[in-house]
């Protein structure tokens, strides 16, 4: 899927680590997805004036005020598994029932903070996931109204499942196939990357902007689960297989940037 222009600029500085984006050099970078350059000023101005870019010299910019969140978000896939806990058996969960269901901008908003989080529905309007992330329930409960989902929500924690009630909730996630995608996308990454100095500069930039931000998005909306329920060591080979393709994307980037 072609990238909007403002998350494509945002990913250009990231990957500049600190080095001013050159207007040409967006507009060289957004031509490889289709996007006109109209477009990328357009954009440009806009992003200026929401404070997410400033100017850095005649004809370039850097991140603004405004972007510091947004930076940091686009960082904090790499640190995923530093919210992670040993699991007690106990489970997470958030009722909604009490949520109405009519706006449905609201609802998407709350379905996917509960999937970004890796929750899972068990009954109507009553989620559930393996109780191994944040340190305590009021972090996750903030953690889940700043990713969109309404604070008269309730979070909870709960245990003493009988075994056919925990089986039900275990199958709401399949383990096999998380490990499957885990392997199949370290594969992907690691063959890509053999082959990448055979291609021409403005193809390996699109391909590993492309590969890269898949398995980011696979990272971001990973449900973290604890073992048995899938391979904790291989989700977190994959985890660090995906690092080390971006920051090698960051590199193929800064290159091709830099042709004349």
């Amino acid at each position: 899927m072609k990238p909007c222009v403002k998350s494509l600029v945002l990913e250009l500085l990231v990957a500049k680590n600190g080095v001013p984006l050159q207007v040409r050099e967006a507009i060289v970078a957004c031509e490889l997805f289709g996007i006109s350059e109209n477009n990328v000023r357009v954009t440009l101005a806009r992003l200026t004036i929401e404070a997410l870019l400033e100017g850095a010299g005649r004809g370039s910019y850097q991140l603004g005020p405004q972007a510091r969140d947004i930076s940091a978000q686009l960082f904090e896939w790499r640190n995923v598994e530093q919210h992670l806990r040993p699991w007690d058996g106990s489970y997470l969960m958030v009722a909604c029932n009490a949520l109405g269901r009519s706006d449905r901008n609201i609802l998407r908003q709350r379905e996917r903070a509960l999937h970004m989080l890796g929750f899972a529905e068990l009954d109507k309007d009553l989620y559930v996931r393996p109780n191994n992330i944040s340190p305590d329930i009021e972090s996750l409960r903030r953690r889940l109204i700043e990713l969109g989902l309404e604070p008269a929500a309730l979070v909870f924690q709960a245990r003493g499942f009988e075994e056919a009630q925990t089986q039900r909730i275990q199958n709401l996630w399949k383990g096999e196939l998380l490990d499957d995608s885990y392997r199949r996308h370290c594969e992907q990454l690691e063959n890509w990357t053999l082959r990448a100095g055979q291609l021409k500069p403005d193809m390996a930039a699109r391909e590993s902007f492309i590969l890269g931000r898949e398995g980011i998005r696979q990272i971001v909306f990973d449900p973290l689960l604890p073992k048995p329920m899938v391979d904790v060591a291989l989700r977190t080979e994959f985890f660090a297989c995906t690092q080390r393709f971006v920051d090698r994307g960051h590199q193929i980037w800064r290159t091709f940037l830099q042709q004349p």
